[in-house]
């Protein structure tokens, strides 16, 4: 028996790891090497690559494909259909092909349909706006919106917009 739980159509590799009080929903595909932190929730259709990391307390809503490269921190909020890249030059055949990693940081939020273009650190407590396309690191306590996203506020550990250069 194990410590989370996992829906019956649920895939989760047993070279995986996923920690106790996570809840995996239906769909879920969880690959080899693949570290979810606790109390965690994988909603329907999330898509876990080969050595991804998941810290405690994150919520990945409908949809989400998150590949290899990609570590995301304690208590982080990946809105529905978000889109991440872990290819700066993704061609179907390419023998040199690299991984470029993608970092999100403590607290971080990002809003349904946001693309996060590989190779950037989103900052502890940042917000990327719904449908914005993330293409350079975005510095902690900042929202930033549009494509590609541009910081427009600070914000606090809550979201909520505070008084400060950006």
């Amino acid at each position: 028996m194990s410590d989370y739980f996992k829906h019956p159509s649920a895939h989760v590799s047993p070279d995986a790891t996923v920690g106790a009080g996570t809840k995996v929903w239906i769909n879920v595909q969880i690959r080899e090497g693949v570290q979810v932190g606790e109390d965690c929730i994988l909603s329907k259709d999330v898509y876990l690559d080969q050595g991804v990391r998941i810290g405690n307390r994150c919520k990945v809503q409908n949809s989400v494909s998150i590949y290899s490269g990609v570590s995301i921190a304690d208590d982080v909020f990946v809105g529905p259909n978000v889109a991440f890249t872990n290819d700066k030059v993704p061609r179907a055949f390419n023998d040199d092909w690299q991984i470029t990693e993608t970092r999100v940081e403590q607290g971080a939020s990002l809003g349904a349909n946001a693309t996060v273009v590989c190779g950037v650190t989103i900052g502890e407590y940042a917000m990327v706006a719904a449908g914005s396309v993330v293409t350079r690191d975005v510095e902690p306590y900042t929202l930033v919106v549009g494509n590609p996203a541009r910081a427009v506020a600070k914000v606090d550990r809550l979201g909520n917009r505070v008084e400060g250069d950006i």
